[in-house]
């Protein structure tokens, strides 16, 4: 399982994704789940990715060959708008699960590759999109301020109560990693290292980047005090009334 999540602001985006996987109770591993394509003053877009780590892998590993192959076909390059990139993606999404799709199916399992992409290329707006592992995708916008992959029960309750179009990138990044420790402290199968980004309009390069480690200082006194907070509120709540 995994733990993913993009949110579009007005002042720019802010995504992070966590590095557990695992096949098993008892067979846990870490991959990075956050990719980056960035030319600095042209693009700069970060693609987080859920389910089958195979899939997601390979999916990656084709959008980077197609990009030095120089035969004339869309790239990740040489896109001009975010829209054509995500198109990019999902072509690849295609191909894989059709190369894959009809062995995993003889084994009972199943092709799952998705993604959140968010960033921007010079000339448009930032911008946020989910994909699926069909290929097809869906973009955020008024009404939709966040997606989420993977299990996104746990952080979705504070992200709700926080996020909207006119809060900061600050408070937002907050906010991301606070929905992360509520969903680690919840589900074993979400644990850091935590992978951010906070990026603001107009920057074309990731100038906010940060991975945030198990046991990592800022980390656990962001959690230690949103829990403080929440039991402090808990105590002030008025009592039921018989």
């Amino acid at each position: 399982m995994t733990y993913c999540v993009g949110i579009l602001l007005k002042e720019g985006i802010v995504m992070a994704s966590d590095s557990r996987t695992h096949a098993g109770v008892d067979n846990f591993a870490q991959f990075c789940k956050m990719s980056v394509f960035e030319r600095e003053g042209d693009r700069a877009i970060v693609l987080l990715s859920s389910g089958n780590l195979a899939g997601t892998q390979a999916v990656i590993s084709i959008l980077k060959q197609r990009a030095t192959a120089n035969d004339g076909k869309p790239n990740v390059w040489s896109v001009r708008t975010m829209f054509d990139f995500v198109t990019v993606v999902s072509d690849a999404i295609r191909d894989v699960g059709n190369r894959d799709r009809p062995h995993l199916e003889r084994n009972d399992l199943k092709f799952d590759a998705s993604f959140i992409i968010g960033g921007q290329i010079k000339g448009e707006a930032p911008r946020l999109f989910r994909t699926y592992a069909e290929g097809n995708f869906v973009e955020a916008g008024t009404g939709t301020q966040f997606f989420q992959t993977g299990e996104a029960k746990y952080g979705k309750p504070i992200i709700d109560r926080v996020i909207n179009a006119d809060t900061s990138l600050a408070d937002a990044s907050k906010c991301v990693l606070v929905s992360f420790d509520s969903t680690m402290r919840s589900n074993l199968s979400v644990a850091m290292p935590i992978d951010l980004v906070q990026y603001e309009n107009g920057q074309l390069k990731l100038v906010h980047r940060r991975r945030f480690d198990a046991g990592d200082p800022d980390f656990a006194a962001l959690s230690r005090e949103w829990s403080e907070g929440v039991r402090s509120v808990f105590r002030k709540l008025p009592d039921v009334r018989w």
